[in-house]
């Protein structure tokens, strides 16, 4: 039986079932159209590091953690319900680039709680607000080589992984997140390292919080980077107590429609979508504006396969402040009638896909 710390039933599944909730947009985006500096990402604190820094967008809820709290709040201005934390990269495995392994849990307590002073701040009796905990994917793959001289090399082990994850979540619930949102994810593998991570945390006497999931359909194919389709993806994660599944990234909403489509068919949870502002162009940005994707994401809403919708690459405060707008209208995706069992939680031994 779980020690998990005792805590008050989350209000988001009540809320899930009566109307659409909006997800922010994009923080690399955003933080994108400030002129920031080496001296900028460093500060006072990093000064005499010996790597350079510049890039390290997380690294900023500690240098500049007046610009990261103010994204939160553009975003919660334009109408969004949820913020995710500056942590896309929070794991130790992920800062090892910069040298930067032994702040990882401060990078993700610092992130929540800059995301949970601005949830806060917005926050009404007729609109709470809440913070997803950005678990990212990592820059390494459990399932791949890297080499292609070698490809039964992995640069990186389930457990590796797994404990890097742990702390990462144990900064971001620390730090005050509503929910903890597994993103991005390209390999379902190290996915499962870090729904192992959240379900040792929890065993441990962790505050217990929902749990999103959301994948990547990195092209045409309809297959995340690892291989799997929507429908395999959603068979290798289907048996965990999830209070959403979805896909994010490398699409824009034109093209991720069809795996959405798909995932809301074939699955028992809510959905989320938050595609990009359309594919890059020539120079890596993007040019649909506001109301393009606004327009686009709507067609989601009107066939009712959404609950959760916001944006990812490309997206600001101005495509979700219109995303909002469109919201108010529609209603969120009904759930199966039939309660949905509540699974067994995985054997500590069990590492396969």
């Amino acid at each position: 039986m779980s020690t998990a710390t005792l805590a008050a039933p989350s209000p988001l599944p009540e809320i899930l079932r009566q109307r659409l909730l909006i997800l922010d947009g994009a923080m690399g985006t955003m933080i994108q159209r400030h002129p920031l500096t080496e001296e900028d990402f460093r500060g006072a604190r990093f000064a005499d590091h010996p790597k350079p820094l510049r890039g390290n967008n997380d690294l900023l809820s500690l240098t500049r953690p007046d610009l990261i709290k103010g994204i939160h709040a553009e975003y919660f201005a334009a109408g969004a319900d949820m913020v995710e934390t500056n942590t896309f990269s929070g794991t130790t495995i992920a800062q090892a680039d910069y040298g930067l392994e032994h702040v990882a849990y401060e990078l993700n307590y610092e992130s929540a709680r800059l995301a949970r002073e601005a949830a806060d701040e917005y926050s009404t009796p007729e609109q709470p607000r809440f913070v997803a905990g950005a678990v990212g994917p990592t820059n390494r793959t459990a399932s791949l080589s890297p080499d292609v001289n070698r490809p039964g090399y992995r640069a990186v082990t389930f457990d590796e992984l797994a404990t890097a994850y742990l702390e990462q979540v144990r900064g971001l619930v620390d730090g005050g997140v509503d929910t903890l949102l597994i993103e991005t994810i390209f390999d379902t593998l190290n996915a499962k390292a870090a729904i192992y991570a959240v379900q040792k945390f929890f065993d441990e006497g962790g505050r217990q919080v929902p749990l999103m999931i959301s994948g990547t359909i990195t092209d045409a194919s309809g297959r995340t980077l690892s291989g799997q389709t929507v429908g395999a993806f959603w068979n290798s994660i289907s048996h965990l107590p999830l209070l959403s599944v979805g896909l994010n990234c490398a699409l824009g909403a034109n093209q991720l429609k069809p795996y959405v489509e798909e995932l809301s068919r074939i699955s028992n949870v809510h959905i989320s979508a938050y595609p990009n502002a359309g594919l890059p162009n020539a120079f890596g940005g993007y040019d649909e504006s506001a109301e393009e994707f606004a327009a686009l994401v709507e067609e989601y809403l009107q066939e009712g396969i959404v609950t959760v919708v916001g944006g990812c690459c490309g997206t600001t405060p101005q495509h979700i402040a219109e995303l909002s707008k469109l919201a108010r209208r529609y209603k969120p995706r009904k759930l199966a009638s039939s309660p949905r069992p509540t699974p067994r939680a995985c054997p500590a031994s069990n590492h396969s896909t």
